[in-house]
């Protein structure tokens, strides 16, 4: 077999095995009882799209452990005998930028259609969405690739006299290269008229992934840089405003009450919205008011929610009390662990990538020192924070919804979240695990060196024309850790603070 790693395939055919079960399991127990036995189209792609998104983070560790496969070759073309991880990368993302743009649209389309319509008609309203959202997306790939689908790099030509060959090698700081009196190789001497631009075009399914992940990067740039902050101090946070004891029945009864008013308040403006849908009047206010009603809704739960918590109730009252202080403090261990894992992630970035040239390699190290203990180690570390960035994707998406209008909540929630919440954040997860692994790529580009990755995120992506000053001045990495700082600074001054209750609920006119 050569240095062909058969362990390496079984691992990767046993993951997706395992992923694809996993995202079953987290399908059926987070889904809403309304779309139990129904919405089967949404449902597969629910679970092939997390699928994805998965396989995608662990695809760059299988790319790191692919090259270690040819650690015996002399160089890595020389090596046949690998998986074709450059092929399969551009599958991954073709599939990934194809889910995003048109197979999700199209399944919450149809979803959400009215259900007072057919199935046909659904389906066709669904197309024609989907088919506009196709021609248009179409045209701008097709005139940008046609323009500016090139990549520039930027080469050196290099020339010198010929020698013969000598039978022993005697170098030192005045002798480094071969030849008599040659203090500096022709690299060094070279003047700067040498240097010069080479473009080329670049393949359309490269181009492709580079455009998506554009679009990622804005989004992870954003929820990522506020995630990373807000999801291991929410997390504290929450311990800090805990409630302390169990309340009297009064207080629950007077909390109670409250509660029911604003819930009667939510239905009748749901009543009067829904109302506004049949008589065909969907205009931008009722768009408004729709979000704002979900927002207060999302608030509503979590009321009824803090408050069931602070009086249990039944035969196991003491047994729930018990359960929610060990369920606060667990919150407050993960909260603490994840900090740490957040100002790892910042120090790293800071060190690695924002210092040039980088104080150290930082996590890097880390990741090779813990190959050497045992060898998924530093693989499985490796995964570890490239996970936590999504999901402080998901976290800082969720932080921003609850407190911008324009921004839409899905909340994910056990045993009830609806399929287009599931939707939403599958497709948020898909356009985001792009750029994470672009990210990641160059943050742990001393670990993840000489891999299919590197190739397609590291010289194409970053020379392309257009868009490689975005990352040869590091726009969005500085982005992510100013978010990163301010959502720090809001916790540090906010966060501690106890929700007010809010005034009573009204529709825009």
């Amino acid at each position: 077999m050569g240095d062909f790693n058969l362990a390496l395939v079984i691992v990767a055919i046993v993951v997706c095995v395992l992923v694809f079960l996993f995202n079953i399991y987290l399908l059926v127990n987070f889904q809403h009882p309304d779309d139990v036995n129904q919405a089967y189209f949404p449902k597969v792609v629910v679970i092939l799209g997390l699928s994805v998104a998965a396989i995608s983070i662990l695809m760059l560790p299988a790319d790191v452990a692919n090259r270690q496969a040819c650690r015996h070759a002399i160089y890595n073309g020389a090596c046949s005998l690998t998986l074709p991880m450059k092929d399969l990368w551009l599958a991954i993302y073709i599939v990934d930028a194809v889910l995003v743009f048109f197979i999700i649209p199209f399944a919450m389309f149809y979803y959400e259609g009215d259900q007072d319509k057919s199935i046909g008609k659904r389906i066709k309203s669904a197309l024609l969405w989907v088919g506009v959202t196709a021609i248009v997306c179409g045209l701008v790939l097709g005139i940008l690739y046609g323009l500016v689908g090139k990549v520039d790099f930027t080469v050196r030509h290099l020339s010198s006299t010929t020698t013969s060959f000598p039978s022993t090698f005697d170098f030192s700081g005045s002798q480094q290269c071969i030849g008599n009196g040659a203090s500096q190789c022709s690299a060094y001497s070279a003047n700067a008229a040498s240097e010069t631009t080479w473009t080329m075009q670049t393949t359309f399914p490269e181009y492709v992934v580079a455009l998506a992940t554009i679009v990622g990067s804005v989004l992870f740039t954003i929820f990522g840089g506020v995630g990373i902050a807000c999801l291991p101090l929410g997390l504290v946070f929450s311990f800090i405003r805990r409630p302390k004891a169990v309340i009297t029945r009064s207080q629950y009864i007077k909390e109670a009450t409250e509660l029911g008013k604003k819930a009667r308040e939510l239905k009748k403006a749901a009543d009067a919205l829904h109302q506004e849908e049949r008589s065909g009047s969907k205009g931008r206010k009722w768009r408004k008011n729709v979000k704002a009603v979900e927002k207060e809704l999302l608030l509503l739960e979590e009321d009824v929610r803090a408050l069931e918590e602070m009086y249990p109730q039944g035969e196991k009252a003491e047994t729930a009390w018990a359960m929610t202080v060990l369920g606060y403090l667990a919150k407050l261990v993960l909260g603490i662990l994840g900090l740490i894992v957040s100002v790892a992630w910042v120090a790293h970035i800071v060190i690695y990538l924002l210092i040039d040239p980088p104080l150290s390699p930082f996590l890097n190290d880390v990741f090779i020192k813990l190959d050497d203990i045992w060898g998924l180690l530093g693989t499985a570390a490796f995964a570890f924070f490239c996970f936590y960035l999504l999901l402080a994707v998901i976290a800082g998406a969720m932080m921003l919804g609850l407190r911008l209008v324009f921004i839409t909540i899905h909340p994910m929630k056990w045993g009830a979240t609806l399929m287009n919440s599931f939707l939403f954040n599958v497709g948020l997860v898909l356009l985001c695990s792009i750029s994470v692994i672009q990210f990641c790529a160059t943050a742990f580009a001393y670990y993840a060196q000489a891999t299919a990755a590197q190739e397609i995120f590291g010289h194409t992506l970053q020379s392309l024309r257009g868009i490689k000053y975005l990352y040869k001045y590091n726009v969005f990495q500085i982005a992510f850790i100013v978010l990163a700082g301010l959502t720090f600074v809001y916790y540090a001054a906010f966060g501690w603070r106890r929700k007010k209750p809010s005034a009573k609920f009204q529709l825009s006119s």
